[in-house]
């Protein structure tokens, strides 16, 4: 079989590891080195190149050099690199491929396979991108990974015979996961997940270097946010006195010739205590208390009934995290895993089970929870929007669930079913993952005809959706790829093109007005896109319904 090696895909750096001998081993890359910093750039001669190559020139060529980018992941924000502008999911791309490149060097053969790790709070569509930017390097990506379930993996191959409940706390460079977990006789159950993907090392570093810079400016009158150059050295200065600040009580930032003004150059030398930085991200900390509450609540399991505490992902590292997780808890973080190589070790870990290299049914056996609420669009009362709640979040998978629901209108000889996922009780605020239409209802007064829905999601990512009118048996059904659901969008910007542009160009209008006022609808922008490309494609019917679809939701609102 093809070796599948585990990817952990970071923020701020990268790793990849691989089960060789009963255990996962790091990979070197072509530094040889096991950390590979997630930064792509372009050289001299428009030559991309990753990691540290691209680090070093992040200082002179600022301009053509991108980092953190897994931030952007499942946003439509563009990055510039160069002359261009790229997607998260091609500098993604662009790092797995530089990443599958060194493990074929290491390995001497070619690697496809990869299980690559996400936070766990990851949705539906960043998920989707993350598969995409796998593929795009040259990956068939077996599975994607939560990476505090990787962690935990890592840490239960070696201790197998515990029984015991452990919360993984992962601060990485951009992202913070949380998860509870239950281990007893070689299973290792997730319970619960929660998590800010707006929230990590890279935050901690954006208050040292706003501090720095209104430091300066105080000093000197001059504001350094317009010069790219400068803000690339107090960025990567502000990096240097963050993790010094980890094991000394004082760093001397020092920059000279930071900037010019009217021919007289200057200098930035600032004394930051540790004291003063645990001061600018002491909310930042905090901000981890309330998804911990969250994970707790869902999970069943209190506080003191915690075995064991895990610390994965570099800001960990920070004294302020370390002192802040134990006076919450009452209880010592344990320092059993290496915080910057247990994610990969753990997807390398899942890369073995789903290889055979593990066996599952007698080594090791997980189970996951799916991280966000999983529903269908439904009336209630007034409210034409409502989130019926199929299967709830951080419910363990596999799982089945079912809902009775009644037609609603008198006549009703069909009903369209609608898929979300997410937290809002509004079907609005929530991320539209499928659809499909059950036909064949007999036509009674409202409320006299029932339908059931079922959701069955298994631990491959798929979700396969079921619509069933009970007085008769008819069936529909659609199956979800989770892991896979995002088609790939065409270009619809040249509608107007289009013989059928004219017929359409005012519901166009009148919708874009709408999406632009209400921009936290993607219903709308989904319609409208969907409009825009039959008008494209001089489909006249798909135009039709689209432009009618648009009018009733916009109205309705």
């Amino acid at each position: 079989m093809d070796t599948i090696i585990g990817i952990d895909l970071g923020t701020s750096t990268t790793e990849a590891a691989v089960y060789r001998s009963g255990k996962p081993v790091l990979m070197l890359n072509f530094d040889g080195k096991e950390v590979t910093p997630s930064v792509v750039g372009l050289d001299d001669s428009g030559n991309v190149v990753v990691g540290e190559k691209a680090e070093a020139q992040l200082l002179l060529a600022p301009e053509r050099t991108v980092r953190e980018v897994k931030r952007l992941i499942g946003t439509d924000e563009m990055v510039a690199m160069g002359k261009r502008q790229y997607s998260p999911v091609e500098i993604s791309a662009m790092i797995l491929s530089y990443v599958r490149n060194y493990a074929g060097k290491y390995l001497d053969a070619d690697i496809t396979r990869a299980v690559i790790s996400v936070p766990a709070y990851f949705d539906e569509l960043q998920r989707q991108e993350t598969m995409e930017a796998g593929r795009a390097a040259g990956f068939l990506v077996d599975r994607i990974i939560n990476e505090p379930t990787a962690a935990a993996l890592s840490y239960g191959l070696e201790h197998m015979e515990e029984e015991s409940h452990v919360l993984v706390y992962d601060l990485g460079g951009g992202t913070f996961d949380v998860t509870v977990l239950e281990m007893f006789e070689g299973v290792l159950e997730v319970k619960a997940s929660s998590g800010d993907n707006k929230l990590g090392g890279k935050d901690f570093d954006e208050r040292l270097i706003q501090y720095l810079t209104e430091q300066f400016r105080e000093k000197h009158g001059i504001d350094l946010s317009e010069d790219l150059y400068a803000m690339a050295r107090v960025r990567d200065e502000a990096l240097r006195c963050k993790i010094a600040l980890s094991t000394q009580e004082s760093y001397t930032v020092q920059l000279p010739v930071l900037t010019v003004k009217n021919d007289v150059p200057y200098a930035m030398d600032e004394v930051v205590t540790r004291a003063k930085f645990e001061e600018l991200i002491q909310d930042l900390v905090e901000r981890t208390h309330k998804p911990i509450d969250v994970v707790l609540s869902d999970s069943g399991i209190q506080a003191e009934e915690l075995d064991k505490i895990l610390l994965v992902g570099g800001s960990t590292r920070v004294p302020l995290v370390r002192r802040d997780i134990e006076a919450y808890f009452g209880k010592k973080p344990e320092k059993s895993v290496d915080p910057d190589y247990a994610v990969a070790q753990g997807a390398a870990v899942q890369a073995a089970i789903i290889s055979g290299l593990i066996d599952e049914s007698s080594e090791i056996v997980m189970t996951d929870v799916n991280p966000y609420t999983l529903g269908v669009r439904s009336i209630h009362g007034f409210d034409q929007d409502y989130m019926s709640v199929i299967i709830p979040r951080n419910k363990t998978i596999p799982t089945t669930k079912k809902q009775r629901f009644y037609t609603s209108g008198d006549g009703q000889t069909e009903a369209v079913i609608e898929v979300y996922q997410g937290e809002s009780s509004s079907v609005r605020y929530n991320h539209h993952i499928g659809e499909f239409t059950l036909k064949g209802i007999p036509g009674r007064a409202a409320g006299e005809e029932s339908i059931d829905v079922s959701f069955s999601y298994n631990q491959n990512g798929m979700l396969h959706v079921t619509g069933i009118v009970v007085s008769t048996g008819e069936e529909a059904s659609i199956e979800i790829n989770m892991l896979d659901t995002k088609e790939a969008r065409v270009d619809v910007s040249g509608w107007k093109s289009s013989e059928l542009a004219g017929e359409y160009r005012s519901a166009v209008r009148r919708a874009e007005k709408w999406v632009k006022d209400h921009e936290e609808d993607k219903r709308a922008e989904e319609l409208l896109y969907y409009l825009k490309k039959a008008i494209l494609e001089e489909d006249e019917e798909q135009a039709e319904e689209f432009e009618g679809k648009l009018q009733v939701y916009t109205h309705e609102r």
